[in-house]
């Protein structure tokens, strides 16, 4: 049975995302025109409830864990793509941080 010892990395990497993605929505809620920032705070939210559901269903060796792995990968890609049009550096951290966890989860998947 595959579990937390044989996904580490990805784990990680899935709590990583989720963790700037809850930042990055949360300061685009602080940006003068929030209307501008709606689509990226959506964005940060799924994608970040995707890391979530990714993470735990790997830490417990479940059975659908390759799928949602390559669910939150294509998140994850979306995400940084969206979060990559905007300037600010909380968005810009946020991109990079889902380009590292589409990778680790694209690896995972296709294990």
């Amino acid at each position: 049975m595959k579990g937390y010892h044989v996904y580490k990395a990805c784990i990680e990497a899935c709590l990583q995302c989720a963790a700037i993605c809850n930042h990055c929505a949360s300061s685009c809620t602080q940006e003068d025109d929030v209307n501008m920032m709606a689509e990226c705070i959506r964005m940060d939210m799924e994608c970040a409830a995707l890391c979530y559901a990714a993470a735990q269903v790997m830490s417990l060796g479940g059975a659908s864990a390759r799928e949602l792995c390559a669910l939150c990968a294509t998140a994850c890609e979306k995400c940084a793509a969206i979060c990559a049009q905007h300037q600010n550096e909380h968005c810009q951290e946020c991109a990079r941080q889902c380009e590292a966890c589409a990778k680790a989860c694209r690896e995972m998947s296709a294990a």
